[in-house]
């Protein structure tokens, strides 16, 4: 997390993802996206942050809870201890649910020392499809409609970071 007087930006290592929380109230993208807009302000020691701009394409979990367009969170971000801090959200959207509904957790700071964020690729393939024409060796053999066609066959070079910690 890194903390200016306008901004707040948060990087994830699960699916490289990064978060900006404007507290100058800027106006959101012109498109909506899978994180939305947040916009925070404090309230005390409490950061409360409004999103909205959500695209509707992605789920809450692995189980499929999904949330549509219209998805709006509130959350607070409360100091508990120097290393933990107390969320909590209320998740309101008309489309899916029948009423707003609030979780709350602890989330704890790391503190092994030299942590580092690993590369944690969200979609398989992603990045083939986006740039797999550059490619040297491509990995895309063909395409069947919509359907991309791998060569499943690739061997992972014996260097990648990645997959080396994968198979640990």
């Amino acid at each position: 997390i890194v903390q200016s007087t306008s901004k707040i930006q948060m990087a994830f290592t699960f699916a490289n993802a990064a978060r900006t929380i404007h507290l100058d109230k800027v106006e959101g993208p012109p498109d909506d996206t899978y994180m939305g807009h947040s916009v925070g302000h404090w309230e005390g020691d409490t950061l409360v942050v409004d999103v909205t701009g959500f695209n509707g394409k992605n789920w809450f979990d692995r189980a499929g809870n999904f949330h549509s367009a219209s998805l709006h969170l509130v959350e607070r971000l409360t100091p508990i201890t120097a290393d933990a801090i107390r969320y909590e959200v209320t998740i309101e959207d008309p489309e899916v649910f029948t009423r707003p509904w609030r979780i709350a957790m602890p989330l704890y700071r790391r503190l092994e020392p030299n942590i580092q964020l690993i590369e944690y690729p969200c979609i398989e393939f992603a990045e083939e499809f986006l740039y797999g024409h550059v490619r040297k060796n491509q990995l895309v053999k063909r395409w069947e409609g919509e359907t991309m066609i791998i060569d499943i066959t690739r061997k992972v070079p014996p260097g990648d970071r990645f997959f080396e910690w994968y198979r640990k």
